[in-house]
């Protein structure tokens, strides 16, 4: 199953957006799901259902950052690295949807801000491009191991 497919299950399981594309790449971090899952819960619906970056896209950041991130505070140059990596990632989402804002993403701006999330209908998965989104995003994130490999 390719990380596309595996990330669309996950969502469609009831996963948000950004555990949905992190939990995809549990093994390849060397972490068991649950705890992925648990670190990565506050970034889905835009980081808490704010609506702001969308969660697919910092489920691919979370992982980019324990398989590549740098840990050396002084160490500008991997610093740099790691930044340019993320950008990069982000702008290949960014040009297939048109944003990385997850308000934008749905078309609700300054709607929908309320903690209680969506029940899972399949009204919901009909309205909503997020199973898509975390697609893509996995997608993304593994064209991009592999050519990194």
């Amino acid at each position: 199953m390719s990380k596309q497919e595996e990330a669309e299950k996950l969502f469609l399981e009831g996963y948000n957006c950004a555990q949905s594309v992190a939990g995809a790449f549990a093994k390849e971090m060397q972490m068991d799901q649950k705890t992925v899952m648990r670190m990565i819960s506050s970034f889905g619906g835009g980081m808490g259902r704010m609506r702001e970056v969308c969660g697919a896209v910092s489920g691919m950041a979370f992982v980019a950052g324990v398989l590549y991130g740098y840990d050396d505070p002084k160490d500008d140059i991997a610093k740099k690295e790691h930044y340019e990596r993320v950008q990069y990632l982000a702008s290949e989402f960014k040009k297939e949807t048109g944003s990385i804002i997850c308000r934008e993403l749905l078309g609700i701006e300054g709607k929908d801000h309320a903690a209680t999330p969506s029940k899972r209908t399949q009204e919901y998965y009909k309205k909503r491009p997020c199973v898509k989104m975390v697609g893509l995003a996995a997608g993304i994130l593994e064209q991009y191991m592999k050519k990194s490999n």
